[in-house]
């Protein structure tokens, strides 16, 4: 990530140079004289990266090559050494693109090219027929115009300042630079309507800036001061910022928005990192003393939006802070992390590790937790599990470097040293008849045999074989009665005789080619024979939309899941695939390992990187999950089914596309219940069980458990309403079992079984020791009350599989005599004649029942009458008095 020298240091990208101070002169005479690597960029979709060197020159090199890396064009005659490079393409039309850099004279220069797909420059007749020759050429060609199928772009407006970052925004057309000098701090070269020239607008800005981030959203430029201060500015107003961001203690070096959420990162000198609000112009997060002690160091600063992920570089060292997400509300099956799911037929169990050495069985038909064994390997990570022929015993596989064989009661019976009391990254355990194959650390197979487990502590085997893989093995399948495959991570599967332990064969998507004996062979020679692929790209790689550089070149093959279809019975016949592997860019692909080809491939999941996958029994069926949560499932009963000449690319018929989860998929696994194919899924902390054609996803651990059988037996409307159920529950607890747990003991032993069981001298903590919620004692408690009347008679609750049902004819019921009710109907239920009611006499009118009339005189004493009578006379005296006066006063 840096040059580091006694005299000068030199960073790549936007921070490259020493500080501004004098001698300024001196500092590039010392830069010219170093043959250094001062930035570099990737041109998207074109397959070329841009590598400026401190030799005044630029440097394309084609990227497609799969053994080197030619230098296809090298650009000359600079008067500056480039420090500074940003590369834009459109991304409708990846023709035109522009390519910008800045030197250590102040220059700011631009190359727009117009065919960047077909060819960057022009090449000579001469060197169209050498590919692999390196075309020459100055920059002095380029200005003249030359190249027809590019032109240039430049200004010299910061006035011998260092220009310290420089990128071309297409929202506001214009390239903008930045230096540390406070005049012409910030430079917009704005480009007009003939796209050849520009109009310059600059910003001064106090001790200058380190870097800055435009947001086209917001139409914010976002400054890093050397002052302390982030400034935020509106492009077209440049006399002073719009906002200030307070609150670093020294010079900050990097700043980048977090465009989704409307925030910006700062990252300052005293190592301090702050997030922004943006609107409020408010310090929301702080992070300080994450990173490495170092008193002087050179900063790259990069946020990966995407996947929530900061990248930041010190000197020769690298710090990456990820983004959590928010799972408090989460449904979640276990503490830790998930990283493997298996499924038990006999039991009808799904069993679940984690990363804290933790394993959980739950019951699939319902969801509950039946038992849980803690400590399993201490404090190591279980990484893998796989479970014996008969499913009797459970092998987990640990970064500590072994692998226990335990019963179902907890007891571990044998440890095997994979590791060599060493750390190993264990990816599969492969259980065969007489071996155990375990894998994924080194590019050889550890193999044990467990005839010879006679002691506690098992030793790895010699495998035949030897190392037959270039690159680590990361998988492995087995294919009855002595097939065997291993994909390691370069993109090779190779074939082995199980029997005899020998390498026959190796596939490749690019070549498939036989081995010899290892005898017989040269490590460096049958490296060598293997590689047959080109090295230039063709005609179709070159046309837009050909391919996506992420995925589509498939730069990736690394061989993450196999399976065979071993109910493809004929294959051998009729020539069609039966082995299916999955690569880290997306590709399922159909082998014939009888005919030694590839029959077929296509992309699953498209720009999201590896996939796993896991098919059912009859080969009906295919799911694949992604690292983004993504579920997809394919019928592929008659995918590859005979053998081609050409190969097939169209992808089989897409049954369903989901996501159950919102993290990495890290495990996958189909089964069968009840004539119903069922896909169990694991990612983060949550482990999930759906089916194949729609049924609702189920969260091992929510609080309220379901019924499968009940939900495929309901019809459409109720199938509905349990859905919205499910989605609307708010899922905290996890109810677990009884403390008393009993265990099927099958008839047959496998291998892996010991007579004596007294030998085990390790039990994990099983799940008697788990404490139950307090409501759900309680709850025990009243049951039990209850119940206290059935005395020793009372009904126990059996906690064992059923070893078997018998199931008889029903006896006939002797004849009942019935009632009398039902004999004579009508004598009880029949209707009853109304009889008729006595008339009620009416009552005589008022007038007639009425003796005397109502007189005043007979309902008042006579003395209450006459002062009643008394105050209306006084009252007719005095009225006739006021009349009198009022006639004589008008008079």
């Amino acid at each position: 990530m840096s040059y580091n020298n006694a005299g000068l240091e030199l960073n790549k990208g936007s921070q490259a140079g020493p500080e501004r101070m004098e001698g300024e002169d001196h500092r590039t005479a010392l830069l010219e004289n170093l043959l250094s690597v001062s930035d570099f960029v990737k041109i998207q979709r074109a397959f070329e990266i841009a590598v400026a060197f401190t030799s005044k020159e630029i440097c394309f090199y084609d990227l497609l090559s799969k053994e080197e890396f030619p230098c296809q064009y090298k650009l000359q005659g600079l008067k500056g050494t480039p420090i500074c490079m940003d590369y834009w393409y459109d991304p409708l039309d990846a023709n035109e693109s522009i390519l910008s850099f800045g030197d250590t004279t102040g220059k700011v220069q631009a190359i727009a090219f117009t065919a960047a797909l077909i060819s960057l420059f022009e090449r000579p007749a001469s060197a169209c027929e050498d590919e692999r020759a390196t075309v020459t050429f100055n920059w002095a060609e380029l200005l003249s115009g030359y190249h027809k199928c590019c032109y240039t772009l430049q200004h010299n407006l910061h006035h011998g300042d260092w220009v310290r970052q420089v990128t071309y925004n297409a929202s506001l057309d214009a390239i903008i630079s930045s230096t540390t000098n406070n005049t012409n701090t910030v430079v917009l070269a704005w480009r007009e309507k003939s796209k050849k020239h520009l109009k310059m607008t600059s910003f001064n800005i106090a001790q200058g800036i380190h870097a800055f981030d435009y947001h086209s959203w917001l139409n914010l430029i976002a400054t890093a001061g050397i002052d302390n201060k982030v400034c935020l500015w509106n492009p077209y107003v440049v006399s002073k910022p719009v906002g200030v961001l307070w609150g670093h203690s020294a010079s900050v070096i990097a700043v980048q928005f977090f465009a989704a959420r409307k925030q910006l990162f700062s990252f300052s000198k005293d190592k301090v990192l702050r997030l922004w609000d943006i609107q409020h112009q408010l310090s929301i997060q702080r992070v300080a003393c994450s990173f490495p002690k170092s008193q002087d160091f050179r900063c790259l600063f990069h946020f990966d939006e995407a996947h929530g992920r900061l990248f930041i570089s010190f000197n020769h060292q690298l710090a990456l802070l990820a983004m959590k997400r928010d799972t408090s509300k989460r449904v979640k099956s276990h503490e830790n992390i998930v990283t493997c799911v298996l499924y038990s037929s006999l039991l009808k169990q799904v069993i679940s590790s984690d990363v804290g050495s933790t394993v959980s069985f739950w019951m699939i038909n319902n969801g509950q937790k039946i038992k849980q064994f803690a400590g399993c390997h201490g404090n190591a990570e279980i990484s893998t599990m796989a479970l014996d022929a008969n499913e009797t015993r459970l092998l987990t596989g640990s970064t500590d470097g072994t692998v226990k064989v335990w019963d179902f009661n907890g007891y571990c019976h044998h440890v095997l040293n994979v590791g060599q009391e060493g750390a190993v990254d264990i990816s599969q355990i492969l259980v065969l008849k007489k071996t155990i194959l375990v894998i994924g650390w080194d590019r050889a197979i550890t193999a044990f045999r467990p005839p010879n487990f006679n002691q506690f502590f098992i030793q790895p085997e010699e495998w035949k074989g030897g190392i037959q893989h270039r690159d680590d093995i990361l998988c492995a399948a087995f294919l009855p009665p002595q097939t065997l495959v291993t994909g390691s991570y370069d993109g090779e599967i190779v074939l082995w005789n199980n029997s005899t332990e020998n390498a026959h064969y190796v596939l490749h998507p690019d070549y498939q080619s036989p081995l010899k004996p290892q005898s017989d062979t040269e490590p460096q020679k049958l490296l060598g024979a293997r590689r047959s692929c080109s090295s230039y790209p063709t005609a179709d790689q070159a046309t837009l939309g050909a391919c996506s550089f992420e995925t589509d070149i498939k730069c990736n093959n690394a061989v993450m899941r196999l399976c065979f279809l071993e109910a493809r019975k004929n294959t051998s016949a009729t020539g069609g695939a039966n082995l299916v592997s999955c690569d880290g860019s997306g590709y399922v692909r159909f082998w014939d390992t009888f005919k030694k080809q590839l029959l077929g491939e296509f992309l699953a999941h498209s720009g999201v990187g590896s996939i796993i996958m896991s098919t059912d029994k009859l080969n009906q069926y295919l799911a694949t999950g992604d690292l983004d949560g993504w579920l997809k499932i394919w019928n592929i009963e008659e995918y590859c089914l005979n053998s081609n000449e050409s190969k097939i690319t169209q992808a089989p018929t897409l049954i369903r596309s989901f996501q159950p989860h919102e993290d990495q998929i890290s495990s996958l696994e189909m089964c069968e219940l009840g004539g119903h194919e069922l896909i169990i899924s694991s990612a983060d902390c949550s482990v999930c069980v759906t089916d194949v054609c729609g049924a609702p996803v189920w969260i091992f651990g929510q609080a309220k458990h379901w019924q499968i059988e009940n939900w495929f037996s309901l019809p459409k409307k109720d199938i509905n309403l349990m859905e919205n159920e499910i989605q609307e529950e708010n899922i905290r607890g996890i109810p677990l079992l009884t403390n008393k747990e009993s265990f099927l003991e099958p008839t047959e032993h496998s291998l892996l079984d010991k007579k004596n069981k007294d030998e085990a001298t390790y039990k994990a903590r099983s799940s008697e020791v788990i404490n139950l919620g307090i409501k759900y004692k309680e709850k025990n408690i009243r049951k039990k009350k209850s119940h206290n009347f059935y005395n020793d008679e009372g009904i126990q609750k059996s906690s064992s599989t059923f070893r078997s049902l018998s199931i008889g004819v029903l006896e006939e019921l002797p004849e009942v005599n019935k009632p009398a009710f039902l004999l004579d109907h009508e004598k009880y239920f029949r209707e009853e004649q109304e009889e008729e009611c006595p008339k009620i006499p009416e009552l005589p009118s008022l007038y007639k029942t009425l003796k005397a009339v109502f007189v005043e005189k007979n309902l008042f004493p006579k003395d209450i009458l006459d002062r009643e009578q008394r105050a209306k006379q006084l009252c007719q005296e005095t009225s006739s008095e006021v009349k009198i006066k009022r006639n004589k006063k008008q008079l």
